[in-house]
């Protein structure tokens, strides 16, 4: 069944069918029908792709909105992909394209000229390239058939495309344009250009094109953009990105319109509730789909854009992050989630090889694990009862346009697809913003299911507020780089909360958790500077110094580092429930104990470490765990010895004069791994030994 309205007629045969049987799905069973969402009227495949260029672009520091890009594309301006593309920036110069019928060359094209141009042709009925202006082509290009035996290259066409050849056949030609040294490869048209040295003709599929397919090697343009389907092979993409190429896959780039769908089902099944309750007639329902149009796109495009930042974060892990992926590719592998030889991922041993010579997962690996990961992850949480949590009813009402929150929250709040749903959003949202490695690599942590690390997510994103964070992360001004440098870090921050959650007991209900501990966390987050112990706040400090110098802006900086200033609160919360003292005082007794054994030091220290072993990494942050709960253990042991007019605190200091000695030779064992540089796990591991030594006295 096609999903777009360019072949709606058999959209609405399936409709047909489905309404006669009486199917619940009724017209939501094959989008795109006569009252679908026009695919190629709202550009929406197109405006995906074009997100991820955006994204490549801005992190090499060129915004394409407003800065020319020279670019290169196979498809015409009547073809829904490319023309679409080639209207959503201003400042492009379309040096060439081609497809089936013509070459169109226009080697020093002006931007605003050419633009209004590719918009005249994009209107007119079943365009081509030969109805282009000439008198608009610049000096030297033209519009070249694809019949013709051979095609005269002009000085400017040499110039353009780095060769000394003065004739080619037209194969050829196209064959020097995707090896042309310009800044981005546009694909919107049908076929496979774009293959791996080692590839032979025979294994891509695609015939048609085996005279002029090019190697990966030997494109030199900056980016690939596919917003047509296979323009590249996956070997083509991995092998294009090892050499300096930025390019995502076409699953990553084009996967708006399939969204689009996706949505447009969503919202009739929704909407098919009201119709048959007599609360929407046919017409208005129409019209309301109509009326909803750029704020479907809006949910849309939010989507491609934080897949395409999340490649971005997991990318920068770099050759280091490799241990990890490849443990996380063996735990896929374990559940039956992926097969590395299909999906062209290639094994340990080759991996641990790019890793040792400064090599991490490019973008198009990288692309494949993490939709891996959303779908194990959404798997688990639909086998779950959390889908059912009233934590995530908000969710489920944002998976829709602001049009129908109100006039049809039943109708969503008992969407057939309910669960279905939430498990989807959810499932995005947290490897988008956890990351691939880090949700896997806490279940293990934490001997808990993927269900209940989603649940810990929630209970996390809710009590600490990120979604905030996120908003303030993802719009304020500063350097791409930096703004990958604090996701990244708001990331390690929120898997410390949520192994505390996990600990504290979240299972599947994260409504739960936030009952009961989240007013004693949010006391402690608005006083936060008055309860942190000098130890704590200097290393706050050093943390919005470091993240200032790598180019955030200082109330940015600040936000992210106030998330690890929060380290401990949901175990600090969760005593104070269980014992009935107030949470500010048995922080201060907390910070009073970790001040004095010098224990603020060695979490902190935990906590910010960031080793490339998956081993090691299990341990810090085994260890960041630890050092607090051991310290919880301790204040709950102690909390039956308050006097009458006594705090906490008093009797922190009573144990202390009494194990002075004891003390000051813990301290001096801190004080030896504070003078090294760096610090090592191991460390860290004999410390929490003896310190949990020092605290059974």
């Amino acid at each position: 069944v096609a999903a777009d309205k360019g072949t709606a007629r058999f959209s609405d045969v399936a409709n047909g069918i489905a309404e006669d049987h009486g199917f619940w799905l009724d017209d939501a069973f094959a989008s795109g029908g006569s009252n679908g969402y026009d695919h190629k009227a709202m550009g929406i495949t197109a405006k995906g792709a074009w997100v991820s260029v955006q994204r490549h672009f801005r992190e090499m520091g060129v915004d394409v909105q407003s800065e020319s890009v020279r670019v290169v594309g196979c498809g015409d301006m009547s073809g829904d992909v490319f023309g679409n593309g080639m209207l959503l920036s201003k400042a492009i110069k379309l040096v060439a394209a081609f497809d089936h019928r013509h070459i169109f060359f226009d080697p020093d094209p002006d931007p605003a000229k050419s633009w209004k141009e590719r918009q005249r042709l994009y209107d007119l009925p079943r365009s081509s390239w030969e109805d282009y202006d000439a008198k608009l082509i610049s000096k030297g290009g033209g519009v070249f058939s694809r019949a013709s035996k051979s095609i005269k290259l002009t000085a400017a066409m040499r110039k353009t495309l780095d060769t000394d050849l003065t004739e080619a056949d037209p194969d050829t030609l196209i064959s020097l344009i995707l090896k042309a040294p310009i800044d981005l490869v546009w694909f919107g048209g049908i076929g496979t250009y774009i293959k791996a040295e080692r590839e032979p003709n025979i294994d891509v599929g695609d015939p048609a094109n085996d005279a002029l397919r090019v190697n990966a090697c030997d494109v030199r343009a900056k980016v690939v953009g596919e917003g047509a389907n296979l323009g590249t092979t996956q070997a083509a993409r991995i092998e294009f990105a090892m050499n300096g190429g930025r390019i995502n896959t076409d699953f990553i780039d084009n996967s708006a319109g399939v969204d689009c769908s996706d949505n447009e089902v969503n919202i009739k099944i929704a909407l098919a509730a009201a119709r048959r309750a007599g609360k929407l007639s046919e017409k208005k329902r129409n019209s309301l789909l109509a009326a909803m149009t750029d704020e479907v796109a809006a949910l849309v495009l939010e989507n491609n854009r934080l897949q395409a930042l999340a490649l971005s974060v997991a990318e920068k892990g770099g050759a280091k992050s490799v241990p990890s992926l490849m443990r996380l590719l063996d735990q896929l592998e374990e559940r039956g989630a992926l097969d590395r030889r299909t999906e062209g991922i290639a094994d340990n041993e080759v991996l641990a090889r790019r890793a040792g010579e400064g090599f991490g997962k490019t973008r198009p690996e990288l692309a494949v694990v993490l939709s891996t990961t959303k779908l194990v992850m959404q798997d688990a949480i639909e086998a779950s009862d959390l889908p059912d949590d009233l934590a995530l009813v908000p969710m489920l009402i944002a998976a829709f346009p602001s049009k129908m929150q109100s006039a049809f929250k039943p109708q969503i709040l008992n969407h057939r697809l309910r669960r279905e749903l939430i498990a989807t959003k959810l499932a995005n949202l947290v490897i988008n913003r956890l990351g691939l490695i880090q949700p896997f690599e806490l279940a293990e942590e934490e001997g808990v299911g993927l269900a209940e690390v989603a649940a810990a997510f929630v209970a996390a994103e809710q009590m600490f507020e990120i979604g905030a964070i996120w908003d303030m992360l993802d719009t304020a001004d500063m350097p791409e780089q930096a703004r990958l440098v604090l996701l990244d870090r708001v990331a390690t921050a929120m898997r410390s909360q949520m192994a505390d959650i996990l600990r504290a007991g979240v299972g599947s209900s994260p409504s739960a958790l936030i009952g009961s501990l989240g007013k004693s966390v949010q006391a402690l987050t608005q006083s936060t500077d008055a309860l942190l112990s000098n130890e704590a706040r200097e290393q706050s400090g050093r943390m919005r110094e470091a993240l200032s110098a790598a180019g955030a802006p200082a109330k940015a900086a600040a936000k992210v580092a106030h998330l690890f200033d929060l380290d401990g609160s949901i175990g600090i919360a969760k005593l104070a429930v269980d014992s009935e003292i107030d949470a500010a005082q048995i922080t201060r007794a907390f910070g009073t104990l970790g001040a004095a054994l010098g224990l603020d030091w060695a979490q902190g220290t935990a906590a910010r470490m960031d080793p490339s072993d998956p081993w090691e990494r299990l341990l810090v942050a085994g260890l960041a765990r630890d050092f607090q709960q051991m310290r919880l253990e301790f204040l709950a042991r102690l909390a039956g010895r308050i006097a009458a007019k006594g705090t906490l605190t008093d009797v922190v200091c009573d144990w202390e004069e009494q194990q002075c000695d004891a003390i000051r030779q813990f301290r001096a064992m801190i004080a030896r791994a504070q003078g090294s540089t760096p610090v090592a796990p191991a460390m860290l591991a004999q410390i929490a030994s003896q310190a949990r030594n020092l605290l059974a006295r």
